[in-house]
């Protein structure tokens, strides 16, 4: 079972602007192979279909672990992604819907994100092809599907870095530095699975791609807490056995601050989810939202 907690694993900043073509490049690392919908649906796979679990504990307790870690990175993501597409057009309460208020609209990289989804986001990539079940893979060979996660974040971290490059917006840039640094944590973490298990120096192929982070300004504050050394088992009592894998006698990547990995209880403090505004003329979250918001209080206060 899964336990929600109502934060975001980081905090992220307001943006400068709407900036929904920003939003659409950002949906790549939502729906895109190489995206989080595709790290979460292998994990997740993985480690329900993970045979032998009391005997190979400490790796299915490390593929558990950084599977719950990704379905807060799918919040994450599509955070971002509302965040830079809300409030496009006139949102004023008595616009004139027959004036065209978002005539800009149809011009943007993904109208329909607007059209169809209120500005939300998707498990689809960004040119709005569906997120599917082919980018899962879960063989039922522990070897097979350690090397396919070891690619998987390898492939991920690349992508991340090409999104960033495309962006100038704090909001998405800050969803991309922290993604980089947790992303390396992962693909560390099947490295050193994969090491344990076969005896194969991976270390020789690290860091894979080479991504120096301490050139890309959001990932210093994350680099110096140390959360780059840090695995989250997202729970309070279960998965311990990841330690066996991700154990404080391994240390930090070549190129980033030296230390000893270290497994932590529970998850990340992270950030308040943002509130998204509604918008009048854009009938989000209805067309006359005060009847909605005063249902809600009344609902709200009954509630205490």
């Amino acid at each position: 079972m899964f336990m929600r907690i109502d934060r975001l694993q980081a905090e992220l900043p307001q943006p400068k602007r709407p900036d929904p073509n920003a939003a659409a490049a950002l949906q790549e690392l939502l729906g895109g192979k190489y995206g989080e919908m595709s790290t979460l649906g292998n994990y997740m796979f993985q480690s329900f279909n993970f045979r032998d679990k009391s005997k190979l504990r400490p790796f299915y307790s490390l593929v558990s672990s950084i599977f719950a870690e990704e379905l807060g990175h799918v919040e994450l993501v599509s955070t971002g992604v509302a965040m830079l597409n809300n409030g496009p057009g006139d949102d004023t309460p008595d616009v004139d819907v027959s004036k065209a208020p978002f005539e800009e609209m149809k011009d943007v990289r993904l109208a329909g994100s607007f059209l169809s989804n209120g500005g939300g986001a998707m498990p689809m990539n960004s040119n709005a092809a569906s997120w599917n079940m082919d980018m899962v893979t879960t063989t039922g060979n522990l070897i097979i599907d350690l090397l396919h996660n070891f690619h998987l974040e390898c492939g991920a971290r690349l992508h991340k870095l090409r999104v960033y490059e495309t962006l100038s917006d704090p909001t998405g840039r800050e969803v991309c530095g922290y993604l980089l640094v947790r992303g390396s944590v992962h693909a560390h973490s099947y490295a050193l699975a994969l090491k344990k298990i076969t005896g194969v120096e991976i270390e020789k192929m690290l860091p894979t791609p080479n991504i120096v982070l301490d050139k890309i300004p959001e990932c210093q504050k994350y680099l110096q807490e140390g959360s780059h050394r840090r695995l989250y088992r997202f729970s309070p009592d279960d998965y311990k056995e990841a330690a066996g894998v991700w154990s404080n006698d391994e240390v930090a990547l070549p190129g980033d601050p030296p230390g000893n990995l270290e497994i932590v209880d529970g998850m990340p403090e992270g950030g308040k989810i943002p509130e998204l505004d509604g918008n009048y003329g854009a009938f989000a979250p209805n067309y006359a939202p005060e009847e909605i918001f005063e249902i809600a209080s009344k609902l709200y206060k009954k509630s205490r």
